[in-house]
């Protein structure tokens, strides 16, 4: 009998280690998010989607190339540059720093694009 109250006394001790898992979690969770933003672009239709985009600093921009013809993606400063992306191919690059950031596709240079990188 005391086996069986001491196996039933730890339910609780139990229950409140789980739940304290999952608040750890769900407090922690915005945390990780936040520490590593992400963006995705497509390219498609001879086109940069969406062809402007605002972010904070510290975020990651995905290029993807969403075209059956080959695109790249290279700034106007030059200060970043993909190599030839066909269909599928993608592209990342993190933006550390504020500024407007504009951008175009070597291949067709009527694909414009641009990231502005602003303190939210």
């Amino acid at each position: 009998m005391t086996q069986a109250f001491a196996r039933h006394a730890l339910h609780p001790l139990r229950a409140c280690a789980g739940l304290a898992l999952v608040v750890c979690a769900a407090l922690l969770t915005p945390v990780i998010c936040a520490a590593a933003p992400a963006t995705a672009v497509d390219i498609k239709k001879f086109a940069f989607a969406p062809k402007e985009i605002t972010v904070a600093p510290g975020t990651k921009i995905t290029w993807t190339n969403r075209d059956e013809t080959p695109h790249t993606v290279t700034s106007a400063d030059k200060s970043f540059a993909s190599k030839g992306l066909d269909t599928d191919d993608k592209f990342e690059h993190t933006f550390a720093s504020e500024g407007d950031f504009s951008y175009a596709c070597t291949l067709h240079p009527f694909m414009t694009g641009i990231v502005h990188v602003r303190k939210q």
